[in-house]
């Protein structure tokens, strides 16, 4: 049965993480109706910071989201590159005047953000409720049978979207051969020099990396990176006499990795097209990119506002997500090309 609240219109989105919060809010502040299904049982993030820039902060201004999204958020002067030594081997200027605005939160934070915004837009947000396909006509198939009927069905349902393969719309799927085991830790004045404690850097020993991010006042997002093949650093939890083995001037902090962490491959995604029809993919299961430009986050809220604003008032729903994708896939594969290439 399709709803009619508002303008009339209806979307059905699969996925409650950035990309699919963002365009539920976005339609819903536009008068559509909205349900946004998680197949998880909870709407409890992994743990874990995330990294927005100036563009992804635009996105949360239009939202009505920034202020409750960036409280108590980190806006560190500097990002770092620096090798097995501590040598710094390049400094990145940011959050300067005529420089790039760049904040770290956590992840758990703003996708709280984006559900309250949603909920306050009567944006209805079910548990437990699987997406298994979608249909040109825009219908959203549910693992138990039921068929969702809607002007508009959004697949923002991760790398392994079932809506975008049930529409048939995968071009490639590369795999990396890297990857990462992220995991939050308590601050501790103990772990950097004080004069570096609030920056973000990235270290570097061979094939391996830790990326160091303060997330709040009191929570530090660490990333280890390596190679997919590398199987005694890959480990979960993380093998600590192994990372402070490739870095020594490090062995404090590495000493209070815990036994959190999930490990995640980095991988790019290509579609045929970003829609079908009535329905459409966004965020990882259409343009999933490696971390390196912290940019899978920003691309997920830009791309999802634009779909709300382009299609809120359309007379034709395909023809608008075809000019939802000329205007946005560009920029956004570009992104992709960028961040694979600061990898090599």
């Amino acid at each position: 049965m399709l709803h009619k609240t508002g303008s009339g219109r209806h979307a059905e989105i699969a996925g409650a993480g950035i990309g699919g919060l963002t365009v539920a809010a976005a339609l819903a502040m536009r008068g559509w109706s909205v349900t946004v299904h998680e197949r998880a049982p909870s709407l409890r993030t992994f743990g874990a910071g995330i990294y927005i820039w100036s563009n992804g902060l635009r996105v949360l201004k239009a939202l009505g989201a920034y202020e409750q999204a960036t409280r108590g958020c980190h806006v560190g002067p500097v990002m770092e590159m620096r090798d097995d030594t501590n040598a710094v081997t390049e400094i990145i200027p940011i959050n300067g005047e005529g420089k790039a605005r760049l904040i770290t939160i956590l992840r758990e934070q703003l996708t709280g953000t984006l559900i309250d915004v949603c909920r306050s837009h009567g944006v209805e947000i079910l548990t437990s409720s699987e997406a298994v396909g979608a249909t040109p006509e825009g219908e959203l198939l549910l693992a138990d049978g039921t068929r969702r009927k809607a002007d508009l069905v959004v697949g923002a349902d991760g790398i392994n979207s079932r809506v975008r393969d049930s529409l048939d719309l995968l071009m490639y799927r590369k795999h990396l051969g890297y990857g990462a085991i992220r995991m939050l830790i308590d601050r501790s004045d103990d772990d950097l020099p004080a004069a570096d404690r609030d920056k973000y850097i990235e270290h570097f020993s061979g094939s391996r990396r830790i990326l160091y991010t303060p997330a709040s006042e009191n929570a530090l997002y660490i990333a280890l990176c390596c190679a997919a093949d590398d199987a005694e650093a890959m480990t979960v939890p993380a093998n600590r006499d192994v990372w402070a083995a490739s870095f020594p001037h490090l062995a404090g902090l590495v000493a209070r990795f815990g036994d959190a962490g999930r490990w995640d491959a980095f991988e790019v995604v290509r579609l045929k097209s970003w829609s079908k029809g009535h329905a459409a993919v966004l965020g990882d299961g259409a343009h999933a990119m490696p971390p390196y430009l912290g940019q899978g986050g920003g691309c997920a809220l830009m791309n999802g506002l634009a779909l709300a604003a382009i299609v809120a008032d359309a007379a034709d729903i395909p023809a608008a997500l075809g000019e939802w994708e000329a205007r946005e896939r560009p920029l956004t594969e570009h992104t992709q090309e960028m961040s694979e290439r600061q990898g090599d």
